[in-house]
């Protein structure tokens, strides 16, 4: 009973946010963006579109660890299929590496100093 409500705890925590941040920054452009002016349109649709199938999977995953896991609290059922546990972990991962790669909001640039008054 533990671990299912580990397992939901961790789906909640991590997984759920991490597919806020993903979906935000989802066309956002960045220092390593593919939209600069000599790339083409395709690479910046190829880029959204694997973007865009990774929260999906996230989605999935966190809805299927979810479902299984708060169905097991309320049967009370001790085992859940290893598949769950697989689901988990792999939700977990995507999760992290898009938390970790969508980046920090840069702070604001700082302003030029401006130059001495002649006196």
């Amino acid at each position: 009973m533990l671990i299912q409500v580990l397992m939901a705890a961790g789906v909640v925590l991590l997984a759920l946010p991490a597919l806020v941040v993903g979906s935000r920054r989802l066309t956002r452009r960045g220092p390593r963006s593919l939209r600069s002016p000599g790339s083409s349109r395709s690479e910046f649709v190829v880029v959204v579109t694997g973007r865009l199938l990774g929260l999906l999977l996230i989605l999935l995953l966190s809805a299927l660890v979810l479902v299984a896991t708060v169905g097991a609290l309320v049967r009370d059922v001790e085992d859940l299929p290893s598949l769950v546990y697989v689901a988990f972990v792999l939700d977990l991962l995507l999760a992290a590496l898009v938390v970790l790669t969508s980046g920090a909001p840069r702070p604001p640039r700082a302003r030029r100093r401006a130059t001495p008054a002649p006196r």
